[in-house]
């Protein structure tokens, strides 16, 4: 199939993120495949006035749904005509062909919808961060464990992804109450709308492709073992919220093999380095676990009430993961 036009939806929440929004809009621009580009302001009224003074050009609108990042995404979705809509985060820079690597993907067959890569953009002078390529999805990027390769999966990584816009609506749109609201590092929203697609129409297949890159800024706040156990926690409540939304079988389909294969593997090579730092990298492996899997527990007991209440699990001090 020929895809006719595609809009780029970006939603943001905060003016502390001015600087990686411009970015973001900036690169989406950039983008010969882009139709339009869409902003989207969640519910922050002296954002939405900077971001319309800013790109006057563009369609820039506040939030017409519930606070929160799926009815941001919804709105973009409403608002745009085109045949697929892009989703860029507002910490991701897009590469110059981020956005036809995904439209290419998308012509392929049964194919309704595509995730590209993220890769972290670190807050250090080396470029280089503290988590094991396993725990990257802690700051938004793709991990290992992930195809190396295009490839089917159940779900695609929300800071780059795209969709058939009617395939989107059919499927109701994005969940609220499920996802990240404000700072609330919470998730599964993208996950969730993969599986109600999978379920409404047999046969489609959404697509990894990682030729497909954004660069993802990760803030000096998100390299802190505090940060690790409260995302770490709050995937662990997002995981419970979708397991009761669409049962355990689906919800938990990709994890079981990530938590009994990769993590285990990546421990045991990480222990092989203790002398290079492997340690602390090894414990946090662990302590990443344990706190999703605690957040889990926490989440299937208590259900949705628990989604604002703060990780059960914090640090006084904001100790860097690989910090000695």
């Amino acid at each position: 199939m020929s895809v006719a036009t595609v809009a780029v939806v970006i939603c943001a929440y905060t003016q502390q993120r001015w600087g990686d929004l411009q970015d973001a809009v900036e690169s989406a621009k950039r983008q010969t495949d882009a139709t339009e580009v869409i902003v989207v302001i969640d519910h922050e009224p002296e954002l939405f006035r900077r971001a319309a003074a800013r790109w006057p050009e563009l369609r820039v609108v506040e939030n017409a749904e519930d606070r929160g990042l799926s009815g941001a995404r919804n709105t973009g979705v409403a608002l745009t005509e085109a045949d697929v809509v892009a989703f860029l985060d507002d910490d991701a820079t897009a590469d110059p062909d981020w956005l036809m690597h995904l439209v290419e993907a998308l012509e392929l067959p049964d194919v309704v919808g595509v995730g590209g890569r993220a890769t972290p953009s670190w807050p250090t002078a080396t470029g280089a961060g503290p988590y094991p390529d396993e725990l990257l999805w802690i700051v938004g990027c793709s991990y290992t464990g992930l195809p190396t390769t295009s490839a089917d999966v159940r779900n695609v990584i929300g800071s780059s992804m795209a969709f058939h816009r009617d395939v989107v609506l059919a499927a109701g749109g994005f969940r609220s109450g499920i996802g990240r609201v404000g700072n609330h590092p919470l998730g599964c929203e993208e996950t969730e709308l993969c599986i109600r697609i999978a379920r409404i129409r047999p046969g489609a297949r959404i697509r990894f492709e990682p030729r497909s890159n954004v660069s993802h800024r990760v803030s000096p706040d998100r390299v802190t073992m505090r940060y690790l156990r409260r995302r770490s926690y709050y995937e662990g409540i997002s995981k419970a919220v979708l397991s009761r939304r669409v049962g355990a079988r689906d919800s938990l389909s990709s994890e079981s093999t990530y938590l009994t294969r990769v993590l285990p593997g990546a421990v045991l090579r990480e222990l092989g380095a203790l002398g290079r730092g492997g340690g602390l990298r090894a414990l946090a492996i662990v302590t990443s676990a344990v706190s999703t899997v605690f957040g889990y527990a926490v989440g299937r007991v208590f259900g949705t009430v628990v989604v604002r209440a703060p990780a059960p699990v914090s640090a006084p001090v904001q100790q860097p993961v690989g910090a000695p």
